[in-house]
């Protein structure tokens, strides 16, 4: 009895997964595929930037902080990022 309530439970695992396998996927060019890339390598180093602004005492070190993500917000403006 185990045995069917288990197969019964792949099955309505199964389906949902069949369904989403047969929805059509967005075909991306190496230049979008590449642009996502910079994008999101730029956005976890502003998460690095915000992070450490939050923590830095030194005002020296903050200034250079400031600096820096004027920078990375400015390439990520130049991708289409908007805050």
């Amino acid at each position: 009895m185990a045995r069917g309530w288990e197969s019964k439970s792949v099955e309505a695992q199964m389906e949902p997964a069949e369904e989403f396998s047969r929805l059509p996927r967005p075909r991306f060019t190496p230049d979008e595929l590449e642009r996502e890339r910079k994008r999101d390598a730029l956005l976890l180093q502003r998460t690095r930037v915000m992070h450490d602004l939050g923590r830095c005492t030194d005002e020296r070190y903050r200034k250079t902080l400031e600096t820096g993500l004027g920078y990375l917000e400015t390439q990520l403006k130049a991708l289409g990022w908007k805050r």
